[in-house]
């Protein structure tokens, strides 16, 4: 698949003008609520078919089928994520209004991250054929183990990434808006958001580990790789304020999740040099995995309702009062005369 230089440029232009609409749609602090999310998800989805559309269309059947593989087992892996990220929100009791913002940051970071674990990949397999197979066994590995602890969820008191922020960089105790820096008696410190980006960024490089490996077992081409992560990934943000409440209903998924792992694991390592399994076979097998373990959920879920998931605050964070966000200083000009002494939290 021969992809001409500005084909890319203007995929990445799309991109970066999507994100900044989606920015100003949300410049202003609000509770997403499942209405303006169920819209929003609906067009991030319709922009993700409808580049599919174009790719059958003008590059033919086969990298048309490629491209809605990737896109399905990344949209798919990607409700994993959501849970994670609705663990780690309640954890620090970030305010509903507060979510989307660091959301939207961590988004853009998934996108930088994927893009050069994609280029790396790309590298390797081209260079080494035999990689596909350490790629084949890991998914292998990751899939038996995501079964086995499908019961298990993220403790982030646990995460080493969250006790290195707490140890070296000084944090307040208070929400100041969507502020992830701010300067108080001269020192410029951390808000408990920042630790909250950190925590999803790196848990986001976690997630990219098993799903680009995955991707790879559909398609070799990186620019469908590329597109079908980016696209499935920019709307994580509104799955997550549609689905967060109902992750209790999803039963059966990470089962299924784990199944897909496991799938697209014995398809690379049988098309390294035995036997090429048909993207359409491929593409067949991972839907009805994940619509069967999704009707499955639902099913045997019925009845209950939305209900957040519910996560002690890592320290007693609070949202700062009108007037000490008022009296905050330049952050990043000190104010003359300034020698108070800061309070932080660790």
């Amino acid at each position: 698949m021969n992809v001409p230089l500005w084909i890319w440029l203007a995929v990445l232009a799309v991109i970066l003008v999507m994100l900044a609409v989606d920015l100003f749609a949300h410049r202003h602090a609000h509770v997403i609520g499942v209405r303006e999310a169920a819209a929003w998800s609906a067009v991030w989805v319709a922009l993700g078919v409808a580049f599919g559309a174009v790719v059958w269309w003008q590059a033919g059947s086969e990298f048309g089928q490629q491209y809605f593989a990737g896109y399905l087992i990344e949209k798919s892996l990607a409700v994993d994520n959501v849970f994670v990220w609705a663990i780690v929100l309640s954890y620090f009791a970030v305010p509903r209004e507060y979510q989307h913002r660091v959301l939207f940051l961590g988004v853009v970071g998934a996108l930088v991250f994927r893009g050069a674990f994609i280029a790396a990949g790309s590298v390797l397999i081209a260079s080494f054929s035999w990689v596909l197979y350490l790629f084949a066994a890991f998914l292998l590995v990751t899939g038996v183990k995501m079964a086995r602890q499908r019961n298990e969820h993220l403790d982030p008191e646990r995460s080493r990434a969250l006790r290195a922020f707490r140890r070296f960089v000084p944090m307040t105790d208070a929400y100041h808006g969507q502020r992830l820096l701010v300067r108080i008696g001269g020192r410029l410190v951390a808000t408990p958001l920042l630790a909250v980006l950190v925590v999803i960024e790196v848990t986001d490089v976690v997630f990219a580990v098993d799903s680009i490996p995955a991707i790879f077992a559909v398609t070799d081409e990186p620019f469908l790789v590329f597109t079908a992560n980016a696209f499935a990934v920019l709307g994580l943000r509104a799955m997550y304020f549609l689905l967060a409440d109902l992750m209790h209903r999803f039963v059966y998924l990470k089962t299924g999740l784990a199944l897909v792992l496991i799938w697209v694991g014995v398809k690379m390592m049988l098309k390294v040099d035995l036997f090429y399994i048909p993207t359409t076979i491929s593409l067949a097998v991972v839907a009805t995995i994940i619509g069967v373990s999704v009707v499955a959920s639902l099913r045997a879920t019925r009845g209950q309702g939305r209900a957040p998931v519910t996560g002690g605050a890592a320290a007693p964070f609070r949202v700062a009062s009108a007037e000490e966000t008022a009296a905050l200083e330049p952050t990043w000009r000190r104010r003359a005369g300034t020698t108070e002494e800061v309070h932080v939290g660790r």
